[in-house]
């Protein structure tokens, strides 16, 4: 069953905001997704299962505990370049997960004017076995149209189908996250926060700019 978890944890709200300035540079814009990563992953792991289990201290006695078993079957799949920062903070919870990327481009020469749907150019996919025991993370920071992950999405399940499947965005817009439960209604979804536009170029708005470029360098 699919859902929308709005992480509104005042840390996270305010690594948000950091993000949108336009003055916060590069290096701290990038340092800024990897925390926000190490936040969502912290987030993801209480939804997930738990066991309660018994270990014997030091001192001889017994105590009680509790072992996260989805921990050892997580596959993280990161959207290049964009992701790669919120990656690296998914990666310091979920350290056993297996790892694989998709690079994805948004044509924008295919954009009709007045459409909010665009062509997305997959040129390279390297994507591990896919088990049904599986949590399936897909790290892309902005979900504006839905166009890129739903694209994504098709070429991660030619190899399997996970038990849950999570889309993890820094910033998404009702109209994105439609569109992919429209497509994948199974799907949940994790994001700081649900902007209110897209605008003609299909950036959200207000938005943070693109976010591979402000991690990176670019225009």
């Amino acid at each position: 069953m699919g859902r929308v978890v709005v992480i509104d944890h005042p840390l996270a709200q305010a690594i948000l905001t950091a993000l949108r300035d336009r003055n916060t540079k590069q290096i701290e814009f990038r340092k800024g997704l990897v925390r926000l990563g190490r936040l969502m992953g912290y987030e993801i792991v209480k939804s997930m299962d738990i066991e309660t289990v018994e270990v014997e201290t030091p001192l001889g006695v017994k105590a009680k505990g509790v072992r996260i078993r989805d921990l050892d079957h997580v596959v993280i799949i990161q959207v290049l370049r964009a992701a790669m920062p919120l990656v690296e903070g998914l990666v310091k919870i979920f350290a056993n997960a297996r790892m694989g990327v998709v690079s994805a481009r948004r044509v924008e020469e295919s954009h009709i004017p007045g459409s909010l749907d665009f062509d997305i150019e997959i040129t390279y996919v390297k994507v591990p076995r896919i088990m049904e025991d599986d949590i399936l993370i897909v790290a892309d920071p902005m979900l504006a149209t839905g166009s890129t992950i739903t694209s994504v999405l098709k070429h991660v399940f030619k190899y399997g189908n996970p038990k849950r499947t999570i889309i993890v965005s820094v910033i998404a817009t009702k109209y994105g996250i439609e569109r992919v439960l429209r497509e994948y209604s199974f799907a949940e979804i994790y994001t700081v926060a649900i902007d209110p536009e897209i605008n003609e170029k299909g950036y959200i708005v207000p938005g943070l700019g693109d976010a591979g470029d402000r991690a990176f360098g670019g225009p």
